[in-house]
């Protein structure tokens, strides 16, 4: 939990037989997804009717879980890799709160209804293609997209999951097209691919350049104090307990400047340590206010350096209590509006602008004096810890705000062509609309949850750890940026891929701190390029497969 160290043990030990130390987990997961499986597979049989096609239905149920679960191993293991990475969450904590919050967004905000043509880059309406050709599409689509997507999750690439299932879907009408003399590449809206095309640098650059103001004013404004503060010695906020303890040290510290600093750094424990991280690179840059502290304290008395360190905690404290309520009060009116905007908005709430906006400003106003009130607890924690703990807290808000989000909306990636598929074989017609039930809904969230804990380390590594250092203030702006991204993009219709924003604000938390691994961003961005004609072909290959076949 937020407030406590990161271990690297485990809940079992190591002997835990051929499945390793998560053993116990493996088989929760792994039983859970078999029995939802199954129970999904006779409730599948029970709506659609005796006279289906067994083989086929089998099929289809199969593909949409894979899809899901691919989703959960990529989408949603890139959306919990800052909290992981931060060690604001262990890997299992994400997987409860991914559960919670994953399921109940796609159950309780997840569409009714939906599009059974969902993409609309391909007209597949012009083909005149029977039920049964339609379903083979939409099926050739979801398993294009699922294959894809595991391929990429292996390799620790986090792709967009949305341009996976454009894709396959856009492989399978074109070869359908092609195979059947109705159609070819002019079905394909082209424009609506330019859009895609933009996106791939629109969405990392939007991200990028709010993430890289937002932590560089965090770490200005709420971080550097602290971090200060610890370069001079100073570990809490009792000024008399300090200075005893001064008067005992000031003999064995070093003189030089650096070997000052450092040795403030290890005064403090390892938790602490991961704070002070956070500001690092900004006091030891050359001219930096760091170094130009340190610098400085070399020249002082005893008595005027126990001064300075008195100075700089207070400011440090003063600061974790004055500016980070603001900050809080700000990022919650975000997140409440993207869960209006993009999470609830298929519950039907009817929400007038003047009520929206005087929800939104109790929201903050409630944000802001619960956080000023756990502020001034936190002073009897020290600096390092105190800002830990709070940007911990912090950042498991963003993060269950897009598991809410995320489940009410990209699962649809999965949902909407299985509905299609689902509503073709009881029906036996093709409807600009199929119901979605809410056991759909529930077997699809528990794939998405399967999906995270088996397949989604690599991606969580990549986003977490691999693109630059996280630690929980940063991974709260990463996540604060992109949610900001998405709702402006989803507010003026831009083009964007919320999974590239996300690595784009990653990156811009790496600028900041002159740590970004731009060497492993090159293979991620040919990725994000051959994401669409990828799944394309995979899905022109199945669908042909299943046109043999049936």
């Amino acid at each position: 939990m937020p407030g406590t160290p990161t271990q690297k043990t485990t809940d079992v030990p190591v002997s835990a037989g051929f499945l390793g130390p998560d053993r116990n987990w493996h088989l929760g997961a792994g039983l859970m997804t078999v029995a939802a499986a199954v129970a999904f597979t006779i409730w599948a049989f029970s709506h659609t009717g005796t006279d289906v096609n067994a083989f086929l239905l089998i099929l289809a149920v199969a593909f949409g879980l894979f899809m899901a679960f691919n989703i959960g191993g990529n989408d949603v293991a890139n959306s919990f890799g800052t909290s992981v990475g931060a060690g604001t969450l262990t890997m299992k904590q994400a997987l409860v709160v991914a559960a919670v919050f994953e399921v109940s967004g796609a159950v309780l905000a997840g569409s009714s209804v939906t599009e059974t043509v969902r993409s609309g880059i391909v007209d597949i309406e012009s083909m005149h293609v029977d039920p049964l050709s339609f379903a083979y599409i939409m099926m050739s689509a979801l398993l294009g997209a699922a294959v894809w997507l595991l391929l990429a999750t292996r390799m620790g690439w986090p792709v967009s999951t949305t341009h996976a299932i454009i894709g396959g879907i856009v492989g399978a009408a074109v070869t359908t097209g092609v195979a059947t003399g109705t159609g070819g590449f002019e079905m394909v809206q082209w424009g609506e691919i330019g859009k895609i095309v933009i996106s791939w640098v629109l969405s990392p650059l939007l991200g990028g350049v709010t993430a890289y103001l937002l932590f560089g004013a965090i770490k200005r404004q709420i971080l550097a104090p602290a971090a200060r503060a610890i370069a001079l010695g100073s570990r809490g906020f009792d000024d008399s307990e300090d200075d005893d303890e001064d008067d005992e040290d000031d003999d064995e510290e070093p003189e030089d400047a650096q070997s000052r600093h450092l040795y403030g750094y290890e005064r403090v424990s390892e938790l602490q340590q991961l704070a002070f991280a956070e500001s690092a690179a900004l006091d030891l840059t050359p001219g930096g206010p760091g170094a130009e502290l340190a610098e400085h304290a070399s020249r002082l008395t005893k008595k005027q350096r126990k001064a300075a360190r008195k100075v700089e905690r207070r400011a440090a404290y003063h600061a974790l209590e004055k500016r980070v309520p603001p900050l809080a009060a700000g990022a919650s009116v975000l997140l409440a509006a993207m869960l209006v905007f993009k999470g609830l908005k298929n519950v039907g709430l009817d929400i007038s602008l003047g009520g929206g906006a005087l929800l939104l400003m109790m929201v903050a106003a409630g944000v802001w004096m619960a956080t000023t009130v756990f502020a001034r607890a936190l002073k009897k924690q020290s600096i390092s810890r105190a800002t830990f703990i709070i940007f911990s807290w912090m950042q498991v808000f963003t993060a269950c705000a897009f598991a809410f989000s995320h489940g009410a909306n990209d699962i649809a990636n999965a949902i909407g062509p299985f509905a299609a598929v689902l509503d073709v074989l009881r029906t036996g017609e093709i409807g600009q609309e199929a119901a979605v039930p809410t056991a759909v809904l529930l077997a699809f969230g528990v794939a998405l949850i399967s999906g995270l804990w088996f397949v989604g380390r690599k991606v969580i590594h990549t986003v977490g750890t691999g693109l630059t250092a996280m630690h929980p203030s940063s991974g709260f702006a990463a996540e604060l940026a992109a949610a900001t991204v998405v709702l402006l993009a989803s507010v003026l219709g831009l083009p964007v891929s919320s999974t590239h924003i996300l690595i784009g604000a990653v990156l811009g938390v790496g600028m900041v701190n002159h740590a970004a691994n731009w060497k492993l961003m090159r293979p991620i961005f040919l990725a994000w390029i051959i994401t669409l004609p990828a799944a394309a072909g995979i899905g022109a290959v199945v669908v042909l497969s299943l046109r043999a076949i049936f």
